[in-house]
């Protein structure tokens, strides 16, 4: 059995919440839903361009501390608090993953705090050598 390996931005969420940034399973990491936030200061940006810009910033630091790549991925949920953003943010999906195409959903719904305005997740599977 592959061993497991937890992942984590050092965020005080997934200690509170009891959840880990990346759980990397055997070829498989599983990033968990993340937002824009800079984990660095704790401060979230006030556009959805730059919690899309932050969220992929924390996911690829993610995927790499788990030794995997952006184009490792093979699927992404997305999670936008405005549908009169969308137009805004998928040509900001297109310059991460327009070359990548990974299997994608993207839902509109409410998010956890009110400033929350994108959050994805995402699924890699290691690619063969």
């Amino acid at each position: 059995m592959a061993e497991r390996r937890l992942i984590s931005t050092g965020s005080p969420f997934e200690k509170t919440a009891g959840y880990s940034r990346a759980v990397v399973q055997g070829d498989f990491c599983f990033v968990s839903g993340t937002t824009g936030y800079d984990y660095a200061t704790m401060t979230m940006p006030d556009t959805v361009e730059e919690q899309v810009h932050n969220t992929f910033r924390t996911v690829t630091k993610a995927l790499h501390d788990g030794g995997f790549e952006l184009t490792d991925v093979v699927r992404a949920v997305y999670y936008l608090t405005d549908t009169g953003d969308v137009d805004t943010v998928f040509p900001i999906l297109g310059q991460y993953f327009g070359d990548i195409r990974p299997a994608c959903t993207m839902i509109t719904c409410r998010l956890n705090k009110p400033e929350m305005k994108f959050e994805m997740e995402v699924t890699a599977l290691k690619r063969s050598a």
